[in-house]
């Protein structure tokens, strides 16, 4: 069995064509993207990411450059499961969560990337095979877009293919939410798929109001009502607010999951690949949503986790939005009639351009 022996990190400030902004972020004006490259002794080589809206990248380049190689160079590549477990506890007591789980997830993505090319397979195959094609939608980051900017956004995705949209809320005034997210219905019109998503915005009781507000427009989903540490305040939500909710993004660990899902306080799973851990945790969190019958969606990173979410029979929608990576991957991702389609490639099949990411290397 192979043997890694090497991994090179990158880091690089990654600018936005459009300032993007929602509730707690604020302005974005460039994303940072942390690459992992990972070599074994035949010469076999993985690639993996992870981002962050602008803040914390550095402290990730550190953990991928000192910390993670003394603890995988060496060891074998295939086995995976071992070496989750050993850079997990490895960094554990300094880093559970924040950039060690980032750090951890970008490495996780190359040994899955790394093992499905040397099988000469596409990952989602290797995960399980379940559908290529996977629902998606177009995840705006808009809040502060002027409606009439909005609704060109939203005719702009429709044009790419998509069949479903998401729109951003939690403005200063829970009015000036309600007849923005009216406009967009008229716009759709009945029965397209809206989802919006108030990034952590609110308290149970606004959330409780918010989601009663919004009800006459149908959204598919409420996202991010609450902050992802008030388990019991989401709960809450799901019982009085009268509309699913999706959560997930902020939550690092698979045991984060699980408590959010035991509890009642989620109606559609939401891990994020670069951040839950990696693939292997992504899956394991896909699972247990499943073994609650409950449907998983998905956040960031599209590229990767259309792989993963074509492996899941209880695969909801796909999330896509680039954070301007698509200028620098060979193949984005492709849009058929409202599906993303997981690519036969081997391995996740992302080819960086990596010449044109040395111009932005941060």
């Amino acid at each position: 069995m192979p043997r890694i022996v090497s991994l090179e990190a990158g880091y690089y400030r990654v600018p936005l064509a459009v300032t993007l902004s929602d509730s707690m972020h604020g302005d974005m004006p460039a994303f940072e993207l942390n690459t992992v490259v990972l070599r074994d002794a035949d010469g076999a080589e993985g690639i993996g990411y992870t981002y962050t809206c602008g803040r914390n990248g550095a402290a990730i380049d550190a953990i991928l450059r000192r910390d993670i190689p003394e603890q995988i160079v060496g060891q074998e590549a295939d086995r995976i499961e071992h070496l989750w477990q050993r850079i997990w506890w490895g960094q554990h007591y300094g880093g559970r969560g924040g950039a060690a789980v980032l750090a951890q997830s970008a490495l996780d993505m190359a040994l899955w990337d790394l093992k499905a090319k040397r099988l000469g397979q596409p990952l989602w195959t290797l995960l399980g095979g379940h559908d290529a094609r996977v629902p998606c939608y177009a995840g705006g980051i808009d809040l502060q877009l002027p409606l009439d900017q909005l609704l060109r956004q939203t005719d702009d995705n429709l044009r790419k293919g998509f069949r479903a949209i998401k729109m951003k809320v939690g403005r200063t005034r829970l009015s000036e939410d309600v007849e923005r997210v009216r406009a967009m219905r008229e716009h759709l019109g009945d029965g397209f798929p809206l989802m919006v998503d108030a990034n952590m915005r609110w308290s149970a009781d606004e959330a409780i109001r918010a989601a009663r507000a919004l009800q006459p427009f149908e959204p598919f989903w409420l996202e991010e009502p609450v902050i992802p540490d008030d388990v019991a305040g989401q709960a809450r939500v799901v019982r009085e607010g009268g509309l699913p909710i999706a959560a997930g993004e902020n939550l690092r660990t698979l045991w984060d999951f699980k408590q959010l899902i035991a509890a009642g306080g989620v109606t559609f799973p939401e891990p994020d690949v670069t951040n839950c851990g990696g693939v292997t945790p992504f899956m394991k969190i896909a699972h247990l949503a499943e073994a609650f019958n409950l449907p998983v969606t998905s956040h960031g990173a599209h590229d990767v986790t259309v792989h993963l979410l074509a492996a899941c029979p209880n695969r909801s929608y796909l999330e896509a939005h680039g954070f301007g990576l698509d200028a620098y991957i060979a193949e984005p991702l492709a849009i058929e009639d409202g599906f993303a389609v997981a690519p036969d490639r081997p391995g996740h099949g992302i080819a960086f351009d990596w010449k044109g990411l040395d111009a932005i290397r941060a």
